[in-house]
């Protein structure tokens, strides 16, 4: 059995395939804190395979500081998220990103 790549190390691997030279320069991912408090994070899609796809938004709230919604729009996938979900944020980027993936 093996073990899942960690989704940070995959995220990784997702920008170091985007950059060409000019990309890494234009777009990029971002994450950052919220002051209520959480994570935002800001992925990029313009100039990549995913630039056209949709993710429409999705609101999971289980608690004050368990919740995670993510979204769509402009050609970027957001995410904000409570403390403890930056990895359940990032995962929801992760799967949707590598839908039909070969």
């Amino acid at each position: 059995m093996s073990v899942p790549e960690h989704v940070l190390d995959w995220l990784q691997s997702w920008y170091a395939a985007q950059c060409d030279g000019g990309w890494e320069h234009e777009w990029g991912v971002t994450i950052d804190t919220l002051d209520n408090p959480g994570w935002t994070v800001r992925i990029d899609l313009d100039g990549t395979e995913l630039a056209g796809r949709v993710y429409p938004r999705q609101w999971v709230t289980r608690g004050e500081d368990d919740w995670v919604t993510a979204w769509s729009s402009e050609k970027t996938f957001h995410v904000a998220c409570g403390p403890g979900n930056l990895t359940e944020g990032l995962t929801l980027f992760r799967t949707w990103a590598s839908e039909g993936a070969v």
